[in-house]
């Protein structure tokens, strides 16, 4: 199984959260895993905010940020190029989705067509899981949940 991970199922792999369990799972299970480049952005910056938030505390996130840091260079990045945020302009506009979420989608298209076969895009966010669906991509989880 191939698995493309956009930011908000990447977090569950470093905080414990709801669903973390299975988005664990899901990984661990993954002959391949991949991410958006601007992944490496959003995850921390979701750290960052979840200590201002007081929904973790510095300590648990800044050894969560380190956890990731190390992982990062175990998953297979997608990068971004010209050719890829036009794609992603286009998905935005088409799908209604918001910047980074056009880029995690067409990043995973990419990704799929590169590796000549489906891939699973696991995705907490609604939109995305539903522009992934209508893209011809199978979203997971099975169905859409919000995190």
């Amino acid at each position: 199984m191939i698995v493309y991970l956009d930011a908000s199922a990447l977090v569950k792999r470093y905080v414990i959260e709801r669903h973390s369990r299975e988005t664990i799972a899901l990984t661990s299970q993954a002959e391949l895993t991949a991410t958006s480049v601007v992944s490496r952005v959003e995850v921390v910056a979701g750290l960052a905010k979840a200590v201002r938030a007081r929904a973790v505390p510095a300590d648990a996130a800044r050894n969560a940020r380190q956890l990731f840091a190390r992982d990062w260079l175990d998953l297979l990045r997608v990068q971004v190029t010209e050719a890829l945020v036009e794609r992603a302009e286009s998905l935005a506009w088409e799908h209604g989705l918001r910047g980074y979420d056009a880029v995690q989608l067409a990043s995973a298209l990419t990704w799929q067509e590169s590796a000549g076969e489906g891939i699973l895009l696991a995705t907490f966010d609604q939109d995305l899981w539903a522009a992934a669906e209508r893209s011809g991509l199978k979203p997971w989880p099975d169905a859409r949940i919000s995190h």
